[in-house]
């Protein structure tokens, strides 16, 4: 049977908007207490957070830039402070800088920096934070958002696509070492539809959008509810630890096969 949520304690990172936003309403809908991490959306943190309490579950905001060590370790100590455990940790802070791939003079130092101190740095520092508390309760789990761009080298930029890929090898890393008391997955979400997607391809937004949804098997890209279903798999399949879930709509597949003609 998938693991109950009832009563669980979870700390969602980059949870102010888009799919962190929906994973906390969805693990507030199962039950669960839910940790709200942002770093500058105050104001849509907060939203989320009365979002969360109006499903009938206690709900706080725990700001915080993941990329810094002491900020995580406090995100921690916050949530254990008002509820006492944790059970759930969801690593879904991520960050990028839309550049075209051809123009590797583009890519700064600073990029590099910034992209692996949030989107690799930060998920390893959540999960030293918390391991205490996670292997204090009854099983914990620790789902990390990594992205199809880590596994075909295609996306907003290549230390982005590298970013997700050290984040894959690290979700692998963390299951050995954890294990049996923590469990430790991640997704990998092909395009999203949402304002982040929206601010970085401006108005290549709609074309994108269209012919990524006509490459997928499924016809159609994800929204972050579609994510955060995944990532709630993820944690209630107790049997499951170094799995990477791909929710791309059948994207990495290639074409569609059509009366066994591509």
């Amino acid at each position: 049977m998938p693991q109950s949520l009832e009563q669980q304690t979870a700390l969602i990172t980059g949870a102010s908007r888009g799919v962190g936003a929906a994973t906390a309403l969805q693990l507030a809908m199962a039950g669960c207490r839910v940790a709200i991490n942002y770093h500058q959306s105050a104001d849509h943190a907060e939203t989320v957070a009365s979002q969360c309490r109006e499903a009938g579950v206690e709900a706080i905001l725990v700001p915080g830039d993941v990329a810094e060590d002491a900020a995580c370790r406090r995100m921690v100590a916050q949530t254990l402070e008002t509820f006492g455990a944790l059970d759930i940790l969801v690593n879904n802070a991520g960050t990028t800088r839309f550049i075209d791939f051809p123009d590797l003079e583009a890519v700064q130092d600073e990029d590099w920096d910034r992209i692996l101190a949030v989107n690799l740095k930060g998920p390893f520092q959540m999960a030293r934070a918390a391991r205490e508390a996670l292997a204090d309760g009854e099983g914990g789990v620790i789902v990390n958002t990594a992205s199809i761009a880590g596994i075909v080298g295609a996306g907003s930029s290549i230390p982005y696509c590298a970013s997700k890929a050290a984040v894959i090898n690290l979700t692998l890393s963390l299951a050995r070492t954890l294990g049996p008391e923590i469990r430790v997955n991640a997704v990998a979400p092909g395009f999203i539809e949402g304002d982040w997607l929206q601010q970085g391809l401006g108005e290549a937004y709609e074309s994108v959008r269209s012919a990524k949804a006509a490459g997928t098997v499924l016809g159609k890209v994800a929204t972050p509810d579609d994510i955060a279903s995944g990532i709630l798999a993820m944690i209630q399949s107790t049997h499951t630890t170094g799995h990477i879930l791909p929710l791309d709509g059948g994207d990495t597949l290639g074409p569609r096969i059509i009366s066994g003609l591509k």
